[in-house]
């Protein structure tokens, strides 16, 4: 992903739309057909001499072409012809999006192979589900990474959207109204490159197109955030469910040799918060002034590169995270049992307003048997039993039914056959 927006990379890209443009203006007649395969042939450039001249023009695109025609000669003079340095640079630009998606997509691929892996190992081992932190009712880890997976392919169908958006070039010079260029050579120099020429663009293409993109971005960023936050708060030692893997030798504090720190997840939250701050610099950039103005240029310059680079990095990691992830049946089995089953009250709740009972009085008999066992050592089940408006509807082998696991898990089966899992 680096390569892709190193200064080589770009200077190649800009090359080839040279040069493929002055093979689309040969193959109409606009130029000689000796001096398109002469371009083709000589040209190259060298980073170094392109730094060097770009100290005096101050213009990157005029040192390039400066570079270039040093080495190609006198067919040089048809280079850039009709073209404004946005046709090479907003064109490049389209390139460097499109390969950046593919490697983004590779990415989300592999990260939801693996959790998909780990959410069938997981399927049915049960935990506490939370609600304001605090403990809800049974769910299983697998649903838990289940649910995860099912987000991460949204994330893979938004930025498979977006690349058609993305994928458009332009060649059609200052304003945008192919004054000195054949619109003929801009679709032939987009196609060859896999883009789309606009269908209408001013002196750059329109940068709605790049905010969408940098929304996408910061979304998936978002989601790697929501995950590892999700698995840093399992990892505080008093819940100690799962863990991010600790290697042999590594150190979690440079004052206390106890600590296991969940790093990963926190650098992960920390990175998202660059990311959405790109995508809001990418939507800044949407209004320029009339047909263009280089108020978004030098942000771009800033924002494309390290937020592809910091996605690409998150999600690698992301993978590495969840792979290597520790988890806990056991520490899941005992933080279920802490609140003495609280939370089979919503079943009971239920099953009393089945059996005929107002659901007012069934809640606040529920209720009166949960505040007994918030603040006593009984269980639930034995509360419930002790509670008279309860006992007049259920029994206690009733009771025991509705205070069990499987009632919670009876379409574990079914939800995962819905999300492709089986």
């Amino acid at each position: 992903m680096a390569a892709l927006w190193a200064d080589q990379r770009k200077y190649e890209i800009w090359l080839e739309i040279e040069v493929l443009a002055c093979e689309a203006m040969a193959e109409i007649g606009v130029l000689p057909a000796d001096d398109a395969r002469t371009i083709r042939a000589k040209g190259k450039f060298d980073l170094a001499e392109i730094m060097e001249i770009e100290k005096r023009t101050n213009h990157d695109v005029i040192a390039f072409l400066e570079n270039v025609a040093s080495y190609v000669g006198p067919a040089a003079r048809w280079m850039h012809q009709g073209l404004t340095s946005s046709d090479v640079l907003d064109t490049t630009l389209a390139v460097q999006m499109s390969q950046a998606s593919d490697l983004l997509l590779a990415d989300l691929r592999e990260l939801r192979v693996v959790i998909a892996r780990r959410a069938k190992e997981f399927k049915t081992t049960p935990m506490i589900g939370r609600s304001h932190g605090i403990h809800a009712e049974p769910v299983t880890f697998g649903l838990k990474l289940a649910l995860m997976f099912d987000e991460f392919s949204r994330a893979l169908e938004r930025l498979e959207q977006v690349q058609p958006r993305i994928r458009v070039g332009k060649l059609s010079g200052a304003v945008g109204t192919h004054a000195h260029l054949d619109p003929r050579v801009e679709e032939a120099v987009c196609t060859r490159l896999g883009l789309k020429a606009a269908t209408l663009s001013t002196q750059v293409v329109q940068r709605d197109r790049h905010a969408e993109f940098h929304t996408v971005l910061a979304v998936i960023a978002s989601s790697i955030d929501r995950w590892a936050t999700e698995f840093r708060h399992l990892q505080r030692t008093e819940v100690l469910e799962v863990e991010e893997y600790f290697s042999a030798g590594q150190k979690g504090s440079s004052a206390m040799p106890h600590k296991r720190n969940p790093i990963t997840g926190e650098k992960l939250s920390g990175l998202a918060r660059l990311v959405r701050g790109n995508a809001m610099a990418a939507l800044e950039n949407v209004a320029l002034w009339h047909e263009r103005d280089i108020s978004h240029s030098s942000v771009e310059r800033v924002i494309f590169p390290d937020s592809c680079i910091l996605v690409d990095y998150m999600l690698v990691t992301l993978t590495k995270l969840v792979d290597r992830l520790l988890v806990y049946p056991e520490n899941m089995e005992r933080n279920l049992r802490l609140t003495k089953g609280l939370y089979f009250s919503q079943s009971v709740l239920l099953e009393l307003t089945r059996k005929g009972c107002e659901r007012k009085a069934a809640y606040e008999a529920v209720q009166r048997a949960a505040m007994a066992t918030w603040q006593g050592s009984v269980s639930l089940q034995e509360n419930l039993a002790a509670e008279p408006e309860v006992a007049k509807h259920l029994t206690r082998a009733d009771i025991d039914h509705l205070c069990s696991l499987e009632i919670h898990f009876a379409h574990v089966d079914d939800t995962f056959r819905r999300l492709g899992l089986g």
